[in-house]
Formats: structure tokens, sequence, C-alpha cells
């Protein structure tokens, strides 16, 4: 019998000599005076045995069969060592059809010591929560994270993801090499092409997205190549203080460490390409489904983009810097050398400043006015020779009519 048990059983005897009322026991055990009435009848037939209850000791109805809790332990073992009670459960049930609540497969994996209880976290300084956006594509939380997202078979690589602050939805994710401009251009222009633009984006100071400099900071028209295409965009950026202010992208980073890196392991997929190609395919549909949640309101706040637009995206996800066109008409930019040609779409003066873009496809674009130069790529530095002082526009030539014209043909009358 437990301390409880006993001290019940000498306020029961004390009842049952009619030292004590039942009123007063009923007050002093904390029970109502039916259940002293039950208790009572059970020590006057059985004793202090009564008090006991009737399952303590027996084996629950409930309790995971011997052989199939080995059967659990030798999957566990095998395939799922390094897995957490929940991700485990779902595998026993997604591939081995065992169905067990989380919370039993928990305690067999803290029994075999494949699994430690997380410690309690001791009190932490005070964050106030922010309420969801209330629409999708309203605000997207954006991140890159760099792990080894195959383990030992390939070297640490980078993922790129989007985050709907309202649904909690993956709206897109792809590995790369690292988290510098041409990536996360890649990103986001084929975000734009498929789903529309969205009214803001939360991000880090991380260098591609923001001048961090003190001398940058101070001048607010130094622009990183993500903010000048943000600003031709018409997009909201608005950047994160802390880690914690951009809380659901950082929780989803966590989980997928987790979760996506066992996933990868399991596929058997050790390539930037295939697992591309599995994050769209397989992977997300289906976390999208387990984790997302609804919107306060139904609307989809993407901006579609018209097929002009959709044009334009090549340009504005540029690489762009200026240049300045020298006496012989010749630019140099990154160790090479390009000769404006003598037919030009618009007027091109000596020390005229371009823009040369770098594009997502490798190739150069000299731009000037809005209207893009013709050029050619020069084998190295040109020698000094006389030039014209202008390029002019090409000019469409003047219409003639031919001698059979009936312009030509017509006689005026003599009076």
């Amino acid at each position: 019998m437990s301390k409880k048990q006993i001290d019940r059983y000498e306020i029961i005897k004390r009842l049952i000599r009619k030292e004590i009322n039942g009123t007063e026991t009923a007050r002093l055990l904390c029970l109502s005076i039916r259940q002293i009435k039950r208790l009572k009848a059970k020590v006057k037939k059985h004793g202090p045995q009564g008090l006991i209850h009737a399952g303590q000791g027996r084996r629950s109805n409930n309790q995971v069969d011997e052989k199939e809790k080995l059967k659990i332990v030798a999957l566990l073992r095998e395939h799922y060592y390094d897995f957490g009670p929940t991700f485990a459960a779902e595998k026993l049930s997604e591939k081995h059809n065992i169905d067990r609540d989380p919370k039993t497969i928990r305690s067999i994996m803290i029994a075999e010591e494949l699994w430690k209880p997380k410690q309690k976290r001791k009190g932490s300084s005070f964050r106030s929560w922010r309420e969801r956006k209330a629409s999708y594509g309203e605000m997207q939380q954006f991140d890159g994270s760099y792990e080894y997202w195959f383990e030992d078979r390939a070297p640490k690589c980078c993922l790129l993801a989007s985050i709907d602050d309202a649904t909690g939805i993956v709206t897109q994710a792809k590995f790369d090499q690292h988290e510098g401009v041409f990536p996360v251009f890649g990103f986001w222009k084929a975000y734009l092409e498929r789903q529309g633009q969205p009214r803001a984006i939360y991000l880090d100071k991380f260098s591609t997205y923001k001048m961090n400099q003190k001398t940058a900071q101070n001048n607010h028209d130094t622009l990183t190549q993500f903010q000048r295409a943000a600003d031709e965009l018409h997009l909201d950026l608005i950047t994160a203080h802390s880690p914690q202010a951009k809380g659901r992208i950082e929780r989803l980073f966590e989980t997928l460490q987790d979760r996506l890196i066992k996933e990868l392991r399991l596929a058997g997929i050790s390539t930037i390409e295939e697992a591309n190609i599995f994050l769209e395919k397989v992977f997300f549909p289906k976390f999208n489904r387990q984790f997302s949640v609804g919107s306060r309101n139904e609307i989809d706040l993407h901006k579609k983009l018209s097929a002009k637009e959709i044009t334009k995206l090549e340009s504005i996800f540029s690489r762009q810097n200026k240049r300045i066109a020298h006496n012989d008409f010749t630019i140099s930019f990154n160790n090479q050398w390009y000769q404006l040609t003598k037919d030009q779409p618009a007027t091109v003066q000596k020390k005229d400043v371009v823009i040369m873009e770098e594009r997502l496809d490798g190739s150069i674009r000299v731009r000037l006015r809005g209207k893009y130069l013709n050029y050619e790529l020069l084998p190295e530095r040109p020698k000094k020779q006389d030039q014209p002082w202008i390029l002019a526009a090409n000019q469409p030539a003047v219409y003639v009519p031919p001698a059979n014209h009936p312009w030509r043909q017509f006689e005026f009358s003599k009076k």
C-alpha cells in the first residue's frame, strides 16, 4: 500500500469505530460522502485490500504485445535509430503498417536508449507574440540554411526556402551551392513566374539582402542588387533584427534539419538536382498537408504578372553595374572589352554611362536609356584610334516613289 492508502485506511477505521462521522471523514480525505460510504463498505468486507485499486499490478489492456514490441525495436534500430518519436511513428505507419501512438513509440525509444527527452528550458527573455498575417500571399518569410543535407554523401550546400506567414505553407524551396545574388535571383524569378508577386518579404540582414556597412547605412541610396530588384518590382522588404523575429522560417529549418535529411537518406538522394525534384514532387506537398493551417481570409494577395511583366524579369533579376563608354566606344567589364557597333537603337555619345546586365543564363546585355545596344566582344584591349564623337541612332530611309508609281503618272491640266 502507498502512504496515501495507509492514511485513508486509518481514517476509515476511525469511521468504522464511530470516532468520527461520515461528514468529517469526507472533509479529511477530500472526498464526497458517497465515496466514503463505498470505501467503508470495502474495508468492512476486504480489510486493507479494499482500498487498493483492482487494476493495480495488472497488465494494461492497451499494452504493446511483446512480439510486436520486439519488431518495433528491430525496425527502430535498423532504419530509424536517429529519428524523433513522432517522425518514427509516422514512418512505422507509412512503411510497415504499425499504427501506434507517438507517445507509445517514445516510451519504447526511451527504454531502448534511442531517444533522450529534452530538458525543459529555463526562463528566457520575454518576447511578445505577433499575430499571423490574415491572407495568403500577404507576407513571405525567406531565408537560407547551410547544412550537410546529404550527410556524408555530398558537400555542404544551402537550402533556400520561403514560407507563407498566414498559412505556414512552404511556397517554394530549392537547393543551391550558396546564398549569393544569382541563386536568390533565380529563386525569386521562378517564384514570381509561377505564383505571382507577394506583397512583402520578411528576411534577415545577410549581405545579399542589405548593406550592413556604416557608410552604406547612412546613405539610403546605396542598395544591394536584391534591394534594387525589389525596388523595381515595388516589392516591400522587411528586415528582421533577430532570428526570433522571423521565427516561422527559423522553425521550419529546425524541422527540416531533422526530417528532410532523413527523408533524403531513405530515398537514396545525394545530388542537388535530384533533391530539388524530390522537394517539389514528393516532400513538400505532403509536408504542407500535414503542417499548414487555414488563414483568416481566404483571398490570395499574390499579384499575377502579365506576359510583359514576366518578360522584364530577365532584366530585373540580373546583376547590374554602371560603366562609361570610352572615346573609342569600347566598354571594359569583368576583364573583357566590348566594342559598340555603328548600328544602334539609341544615340550613343562618348562618356555615356551604360548599364551592364549579367543575366542568369550567363549572357551580357548593355543598356542605355531603356534600349539594348549592339556590341562585339573583343579578344584583347583595343588600340587607340580616331573615332566619331557620336554613334547616331538608326534612322528609317526616306521613301522615294518608283517611276511607275501612280503619283508619277498623274498629269496636271494646263489652262
